[in-house]
């Protein structure tokens, strides 16, 4: 469940920063044009992080915590 849960995340990361680049939240913010593209780069970027994150198999699954040593 972690592993679907963090693919879902990756998947609306990504999204939502394309979606950002796109200009779908232009109703939200019609005059402010850097917060187009200051959040599509941040949620993009932040995606694009979860994924190499999550396949690379750097962040601590369940019962393996750096904590527990």
């Amino acid at each position: 469940m972690r592993n679907i849960f963090g693919i879902i995340m990756i998947i609306i990361y990504v999204g939502v920063g394309v979606l950002f680049f796109c200009g779908y939240f232009d109703i939200l913010f019609p005059t402010w044009k850097w917060v187009r593209w200051v959040g599509g780069a941040l949620f993009t970027v932040y995606g694009l992080w979860r994924a190499y994150r999550q396949f690379k198999g750097i962040d601590p699954g369940y019962g393996n915590d750096r904590d527990d040593q």
